[in-house]
């Protein structure tokens, strides 16, 4: 086997020379596809099985390269590769090997670094960029393909409370340099890399003894602080992407440097570093906490001294009532507006800003084992200290950002992220730092058994009171009910439970035309297209819907959707939670109307062929779906049924003593017969091949169900077998057959009528667009709140009848906190698809009532609530950017927080389709009166 060569100090252009004439042919003995498919997914479930490591080395393989191998080894990626389709049941031509393999793609030209690996393009997505594999994967496929260039990663340990392995696919780029002649650097490496490690890469880069230099934290140009303790990460010594790094001479004493044996001094810099403001009161170092801030700040120290510090502007000594701060910005330390977006409209909520600026040491709580030992809460306690000094001076939220990817590694790295769902974690990880109870308590819930709502519900909220009591409990978490009836039995269930964030979706007032031709699945009509308006970023459930009215279906009838491609049936649509942009303008849809008392019969799919002149048989027409009953076992039944679903098309009229069967009708509909059991054609629209039948005829007609020449096939098309008379089939959930059309099926039938499907939108048909209506937050709320069924995949387990049920479910708002966290669901994922909604919301920003929303009794408290905090997201998925509208109490002025940036805003600018998140606080009644008047009058 040849092993890749391994990558060394040298620049990409070296490289990448280096690959472009390593091409050398593959192997003699080539495997074949499926040996390849076989090794590589024994060499994966090797893999797979074996506990992974820190240090455990992946590969970065092109995605684009890996789904051509997928298709030439025959394997379908549902997801990310156009899937294989098969014509006239024959499979197309044949994919063709894979050259060699080509990573080039995923690199930056130019690299100018230091270091055993290329820069890569910082805006990849695993899944559509790139895929990692092992390190057996790549020599296999690197043996076999060659090219390149190989790009490693190894796999690192992230977080402390709850430990996650993933693969850093972007180590640390740091900016180094060298402070004798100015000369810069590129230094890449990974930030679970030690001090000692950067030490020695500097060293062997600069040619250096390790004991004549020393390293400074130069962020933002400035001397910060020296690296001086060894075994320390560069995460935790808050080290970020492409900061710089600043590189003296200096001569120690000896033994006070980093020396083998792990000793490290905490030098005193040339320049002092600028400290940070503990709630204790004493200064703390920039890369850390001071042992003696430690020992302070848990023996429960209060601040009895002005406090002092001057880190990026903080000084908190000069703040007066008249100059509260506030109005500092945040950088931006890589794609991390998404943090600064939310951080902003958290440090701008009152009730916690009056929190985090007195002292709330005596309430960390470091035995909480879910919590973060205090860690989480004292970082965003200092931030809000310094956001909140005077001064207009942006922060870097360096610690904080670092304490973040320590206990939330999903948001480590430098990729975009939701705000949202930042939120929603520092929420939860402030709660559970600053709960005040020790060791929660394990109490049982009671079963409501016909209990007062008010009753369940408050000794539900005591119980989670008794479990869970903060600062956030106190100020944002409410309580709703939760309904959910037993579709079969009728079994109620209500329970309580807190909320800290209300999510509303969107209803959408952006609608798309779609057709959609039905078929009838018992052959009681010709089929007929249908044109439906749906809304266009819906669901299927609204497909279905829209189409059942359309159509006039009835209470014990179904619509089975699917995807019509290449006469065949490509795929069905069945999951009503599906998003409706999966279906394209170009694509054909067709539905099967079928009885609801069938369905959990076997499905019959019958598929049309015909000989050419060539002899190969050719697929034509639409597919026919129908159900075959459970005691149906012979082939008798199948032709039956095939019988049955195509008697719409007979070109003949076969009448009945005590029913008349007559088709070919151009609205679809049967046309009622006159008394002597005749039909008129003129009016009834038959084209009839002959107005005289004879009885021999309509015999041969009504039995000619062994006239079809049936096979029965796979869900390709392919290994077809003969359908005898005396055949007797196995109850599967689906049965495919073809049918083969010759000169006797096309002189009865009329195949027209399954020929020529519609597509969903026919192309070149303009539509005048329509700019999206406004919506107003009530009714996403009232969208929020209304009855529905769950999802096939969220069951409910109905106590009564034992199983799992797909129950209805309502929700009630009981009780509101005092501040209420709205978050609009403008983000929709799917298996296929992401989307955003950029439907501008009409939210108040004053006087918002909910009491008509809430159902507790209890009047103690306000329902009405004013708007003081904004998270916006601008964009697209991926390239979108946030940033935050926040109002200052004290000046009554709202101001724009873009990062670094912040600028004044009028109040009646911060209403925009970018709204994201919106923030509320209660206003009491008092309050309430006095803001009416003043509006009414500026009104």
């Amino acid at each position: 086997m040849t092993i890749p060569p391994p990558l060394v100090s040298s620049s990409s252009s070296d490289l990448l020379m280096m690959d472009n004439h390593n091409a050398a042919a593959t192997s003699s003995c080539t495997p074949s596809p499926d040996q390849e498919k076989q090794i590589i997914r024994d060499l994966m479930d090797a893999s797979g099985s074996i506990p992974k490591q820190p240090g455990d080395l992946f590969y970065l393989l092109s995605n684009r390269w890996f789904m051509q191998w997928l298709k030439y080894t025959g394997q379908d990626s549902d997801e990310n590769s156009t899937v294989s389709k098969v014509s006239n049941g024959i499979l197309l031509a044949e994919v063709c090997r894979p050259g060699q393999i080509d990573n080039y793609h995923l690199v930056m030209s130019g690299n100018d670094s230091y270091g055993d690996d290329l820069e890569l393009i910082r805006t990849l997505q695993e899944g559509h960029d790139y895929v990692l594999v092992s390190q057996e994967v790549w020599k296999r496929l690197y043996d076999w393909y060659k090219g390149g260039p190989a790009l490693p990663r190894k796999m690192i340990s992230q977080g402390v409370v709850h430990k996650t392995l993933l693969v850093e696919v972007y180590p640390l780029c740091l900016q180094l340099i060298d402070a004798r002649d100015d000369k810069q650097y590129v230094i890449r490496i990974s930030k679970k890399a030690s001090v000692r490690d950067l030490y020695n890469q500097v060293s062997m880069l600069l040619g250096l003894d390790e004991k004549k230099f020393r390293i400074w934290d130069y962020f933002n140009k400035k001397k910060s602080s020296v690296l001086t303790v060894p075994d320390q990460d560069l995460e935790d010594a808050n080290l970020q992407m492409d900061q710089d790094i600043l590189v003296e001479e200096c001569f120690w004493p000896s033994g006070l440097l980093l020396d083998s044996t792990g000793n490290g001094l905490a030098l005193v810099p040339v320049e002092p570093s600028r400290s940070s403001v503990t709630i204790a009161g004493s200064p703390t170092q920039s890369n850390g906490y001071s042992s003696g801030y430690i020992s302070n700040f848990y023996e429960g120290n209060a601040i009895g001294s002005p406090l002092t510090g001057a880190e990026d502007g903080y000084h908190l000594s000069k703040m007066t009532k008249g100059d509260r701060g506030g109005l500092s910005g945040l950088q931006n330390l890589g794609n991390t507006c998404f943090m600064n977006s939310s951080v902003q409209c958290l440090v701008h909520t009152p009730p916690l800003v009056e929190y985090f600026l007195h002292d709330y040491s005596d309430e960390i709580n470091k035995q909480n084992p879910i919590g973060m030992q205090g860690e989480l809460a004292i970082a965003f306690g200092e931030l809000l200290r310094k956001l909140w000094s005077s001064g207009r001076a942006p922060i870097a939220p360096r610690e904080f950002k670092t304490k973040l990817a320590r206990f939330a590694p999903q948001f480590s790295g430098y990729n975009q992220h939701d705000s949202h769902e930042l939120l929603a974690f520092l929420l939860d990880g402030l709660h559970e730092d600053l709960n005040r109870v020790k060791f929660k308590p394990y109490i049982e819930i009671k079963d409501a058994n016909g209990r007062p709502d008010e009753e369940v519900a408050d000794e539900c909220w005591e119980i989670h009171k008794a479990r869970n009591n903060s600062v956030i409990v106190d100020v944002c978490q409410g309580q709703y009910k939760s309904t959910l009836v037993c579709p079969v039995c009728s079994k109620v269930s209500v329970t309580f439970d807190p909320f800290m964030y209300l999510s509303l979706p969107l209803p959408s007032t952006e609608t798309r035309s779609m057709t959609i031709t039905v078929f009838y699945g018992d052959g009681s009509a010709l089929p007929m297209p249908y044109t439906v308006i749906v809304p266009k970023h819906g669901l299927y459930k609204d497909l279905f819907q829209a189409l059942g009215v359309a159509c006039c279906l009835k209470s014990d009838e179904l619509l089975l959707l699917a995807e019509v491609y290449e006469h065949g049936i490509f795929r069905y649509l069945e999951n009503p939670l599906d998003q409706l942009c999966i279906v394209k303008d170009e694509e054909h849809i067709v539905a099967y109307r079928l009885p609801k008392k069938q369905e959990g019969f076997m499905r019959l799919e019958i598929v049309h062929q015909s000989k050419e002149n060539s002899g190969v048989r050719k697929r034509l027409g639409t597919p026919l779906v129908t159900f075959i009953a459970e005691v149906a076992q012979k082939s008798a039944d199948v032709q039956n049924a095939v019988q049955m679903v195509l008697s719409p098309l007979l070109k003949l009229k076969v009448c009945h003593p005590s029913n008349c069967i007559h088709t070919s009708m151009e609205d679809g509909l049967a046309s009622e017969n006159d008394d002597d059991g005749l039909v008129d054609a003129e009016n009834s629209g038959c084209r009839l091949r002959n107005q005289s039948v004879d009885k021999m005829e309509v015999d041969q007609l009504s039995n000619g169900m062994d006239s079809f020449i049936l096979s029965l096939t796979d869900e390709k098309g392919m290994h077809c077998s003969s359908i005898e008379n005396d055949f007797h089939f196995r109850q599967d959930h689906i049965m495919r057959v073809t049918l083969d059309w010759s000169g006797r099926e096309y002189d009865m039938y009329d195949i027209s009528y399954l020929e020529d499907l519609p597509m969903v939108l026919k192309a070149g048909f303009t539509t005048k667009m329509i700019r999206p209506e406004a919506i107003s937050l009530f009714s996403c709320l009232e969208a929020f709140l209304k009855e529905e069924p769950l999802g096939p995949d969220d069951m409910w387990y109905c106590p009564t009848c034992k199983e799992h049920r797909q129950a209805t479910k309502k929700l009630d708002l009981w009780r509101l906190p005092e501040i209420l966290v709205v978050h609009l669901k403008r983000f929709s994922y799917s298996r296929y698809l992401k989307n955003k909604l950029d439907t501008f919301v009409n939210f108040p920003t004053h006087n918002l009532d909910l009491r008509n929303y809430v159902k507790s009794n209890a009047a103690a408290q306000s329902h009405t609530y004013e708007l003081y905090a904004i998270s916006n997201h601008y964009g697209g998925l991926g390239g979108g950017h946030y940033s935050a509208y926040a109002k200052l109490s004290e000046e009554n002025k709202w101001y724009h927080f873009d990062d670094s940036h912040v600028s004044f805003i009028k109040e009646d600018e911060i209403k925009t389709s970018a709204a994201y998140v919106l923030f509320y606080q209660r206003v009491e009644e008092k309050r309430k009166n006095e803001s009416s008047q003043v509006h009414s009058s500026r009104g």
